[in-house]
This record gives C-alpha cells, structure tokens and sequence, in this order.
C-alpha cells in the first residue's frame, strides 16, 4: 500500500479499528476524515490517532497532521481536549424552554408566559389590513420600522438602523455570525438564557462567562472578559433569564465606561421583556462604539408563535444582517410583521400590555413572599416570568425531590455558561402562579431542605 493512502488506526472508546485514512496534505487528510464521518465509519466522540502516530503512518510530517486536525476544529468537525488528544465532535445537547411537562405534575419550569395576558392574534389577524407582497418588496414592513423607531430610538439617544428577524434567538445568532467566525470568544451572562449558550455551542464560539448579581452583568466580569479577547458581549439589560435581575443605572455607566476602551467589540443586548418589564432599560453600547444592537422580541408578551424580533444596530451591522434577510430570500413574512405593527400600535393591547406586567410583577411577589416566609432565599429584586432560588448543596438533588413531590422546576446547572461554572439554583417560572400553589411548593421546598 502507497504512503499517504493507508489502514490508519484509530481509537473508538475501548477498541481501536481500521479505518482509512487518506492524504498528503493538510487539506487532503482533513478532508478524507471527513468524508469517514460523513460515512459514519467515524461517529461522534470517536478520538483521532495521535499527531505524530497518524503522521508516521501516512508518510508526512506531523505539522501537517496538526495542521489538519487544526482544519477539522475550525470546521466544527473535531474538538481538542488538551492532552487528551482530538476527537470528532459531538451534537451539543440543546436545552429550550418549555417541554418538561408530565402527567400529574405542576409545571413551573417551562419559562412560558401566561397565555391569558396574551393578545388575541386569531382576532387581531381579520382586522389586519394586509397586500401579499411579491418577489423584491422591501424586507422590513413600513409601519413595523415607523414604530420600531419611535419607541427605540428615543431610549438609544442615536439613530438606528431597522432590521427585522425571527424571533431574539435568530437574532442573535445572526448577528454573531455575521461579525465572527468559529473559535471567537464571547461573553456572556453566567448563568445564562439557555438559548444564548446553544448559540454558542452550536456554531463553534468559545464563552467566557461574566457572572450576574442583582445589578446585571458585574464590572470585573466584563474587564475580565474583554482581557481574555471576547470579540463579542451579550447582555439581557433587564429580567435577566433565569435570575431576574436589571440592569441598574450605575452600573450601565460602569460597564460603558469600561466599554469605551474597546470600540470594535460587538455589543448585543437582548431586552427580551421590554414592553411588559417593570424596570427601566439602561443601555450597554457608549456611543463610541461602531458594531451594537438593541434586540426587542415580542414573544414573551405577543405570543412565541408570532416570530418576529425587532433589531435596532449601527447602518454596517444592519447590512451585514441585511444580506441574510435579503429580499426574494429569507425575509422575515411580511404578514407577521404587520399584524405585530398593527397590535403594538393598538390601543387596547397597550392597555393589555400594562396589565400584563403588573400581573406578572403581583405573581412574582406571591412566590418571593411564600418561599421568604418559609426562610428560603431568593434573588431579587427580580423582574421578568421567573424567580432564581441559589442553594448550598446539589441542585439536581433538590430538582429530582421535588419532581417525586409533583413539582417540575429547572436546574440552575443547564444554565451555566460553561461546564466549569455549574450553579446549585433552580429557576421556577411564576408566570401562572396562584397564592395557593406558591404557599405549597413553598411548604414543599423547604421540606425538601430540611431533611
């Protein structure tokens, strides 16, 4: 058998297989381990051969074999585990809100709102006043960027340009693809939208966690991040999801301050509760700086189902995610754009809106106030449709007692930004809660913690 074209042993778990292995180039061997993974000849966590054992085997140099291996990371096909060698890349499991729900228990673990205190989107769609639009049509509805720049403009203190996605998560995704590429660093909240850190794992970004304390995203954690090299910051300026907790004002100015050094870092916030959020929206970007977008979903007080995120950026930002919301493409329906243009600027779902957060602000408290009198500790002050309880043992104990007990809650372990920093804390969704049910997973929970 020629050189370069060989039976090359590599290691599956406990047993090591023949599997060819082709190539005398960088490109040619990543591309044959490819192709092997592609036929399923190489699965998922398998490990590749060593460096220099690989290269001994194919007749090349052992740059070359690292030079592939690095080609295979870059593609999102392998990962490195240090010393312990190069493997083929595993899915990342992917954690989304909602799903849990079991015959016979409670759920306070979905993130959901409350269905009620949504609008009606079936009615709302026969008043609609809609014309099919046709290959080439404007990608952004013009009633939608008229709104979108009368309530988010003023708050910015800049002029915006208007792009419209589907839904926060796609917003964010885009706009971390269209600035960065596999491998770049972001940062973001720890703990963490469960959302945001899927993003990251699934398109190859490398997170460096800012912890989150009652005030937002703390300052040592941004200066540490943005030392590390983050190309990016991902911010929740208020209700922060899982823990609740806002942005405050002093603190925005702090983060800013410390922002203002690092003018080509991308800033995203996403204000994912703006129109129901009982607190004040305090931005991150200074205005020095060149790459940033404010994201406002309407899921969480619209409906989820309704898709539609607005994203206020600078005019390049804008661009960038333009040709990926190109007209004649992949726009976002312009039949759901106007009929969120249509229910923003209504009033009775204004008015809807505001009774919408004073529920939800009124069912928080029913659940703080249950939990302190049972001297269970929460963090607040809080906002948004959950509560974060932080504990001094194993939270997966806690999460499985209370699912014996009827009670469906989610481990504050799925959000942590990486797998070094684990929270023992459970997030319980308050969104429907009635003063009887909090008083006795209340009673429930402490129990639990007694024992």
């Amino acid at each position: 058998m020629s050189r370069g074209h060989r039976l090359c042993a590599v290691n599956s778990g406990a047993t090591r297989t023949a599997t060819r292995i082709e190539g005398r180039t960088a490109g040619e061997i990543s591309e044959s381990i490819r192709n092997l993974v592609g036929a399923g000849e190489l699965k998922p966590a398998d490990p590749l051969s060593p460096i220099r054992e690989l290269a001994r085997e194919l007749g090349v140099h052992r740059n070359t074999v690292a030079a592939a291996y690095r080609l295979l990371v870059a593609a999102g096909v392998a990962e490195t585990r240090g010393r312990h060698g190069t493997f083929i890349r595993s899915l990342p499991t992917v954690h989304g809100e909602g799903g849990l729900a079991l015959a016979g228990h409670v759920d306070l673990s979905s993130g959901n709102p409350d269905p009620d205190l949504l609008p009606d989107l079936g009615g709302a769609l026969t008043r609609t006043s809609y014309t099919p639009p046709l290959y080439g049509t404007a990608a952004t509805d013009a009633a939608l960027e008229k709104w979108a720049r009368r309530s988010m403009e003023q708050e910015l203190g800049r002029p915006a340009s208007i792009t419209i996605t589907n839904g926060a998560v796609d917003a964010v995704e885009r706009l971390l693809t269209a600035h960065l590429t596999r491998g770049d660093a972001v940062a973001i909240e720890d703990p963490c939208f469960l959302a945001s850190v899927d993003t990251l794992r699934v398109n190859g970004f490398k997170a460096i966690p800012m912890p989150v304390d009652v005030e937002g995203i703390t300052l040592a954690g941004l200066r540490h991040a943005l030392k590390r090299g983050a190309r990016a910051v991902v911010c929740t300026p208020r209700a922060h999801n899982p823990t609740g907790a806002n942005l405050s004002a002093d603190r925005a100015t702090a983060l800013r301050s410390l922002l203002i050094d690092y003018p080509h870092v991308l800033v995203i916030e996403d204000d994912h509760f703006s129109a129901v959020s009982g607190q004040s929206y305090h931005r991150l970007a200074p205005t020095i700086t060149t790459r940033w977008a404010l994201v406002r979903s309407v899921s969480k007080f619209l409906g989820p189902d309704l898709r539609v995120a607005i994203v206020a950026s600078d005019v390049d930002t804008a661009a960038r995610l333009g040709t990926r919301l190109r007209p004649g493409a992949n726009w976002v329906s312009h039949l759901q754009q106007r009929l969120t243009a249509d229910l923003l600027c209504d009033p009775e779902v204004a008015a809807q809106l505001d009774t919408a957060r004073r529920t939800y602000a009124k069912r928080r408290e029913i659940l703080i106030q249950a939990l302190t009198d049972k001297e269970i500790t929460v963090t607040r002050p809080a906002d948004g449709l959950n509560i974060w309880i932080p504990f001094e043992r194993d939270s997966s104990v806690i999460v499985d007692r209370l699912a014996d007990q009827g009670w469906l809650v989610r481990d504050g372990a799925q959000f942590a930004a990486t797998p070094s920093s684990p929270h023992n804390a459970i997030r319980v969704t308050a969104s429907t809660i009635t003063a009887d049910r909090a008083r006795r997973f209340a009673a429930t929970l402490s129990k639990i913690l007694a024992d």
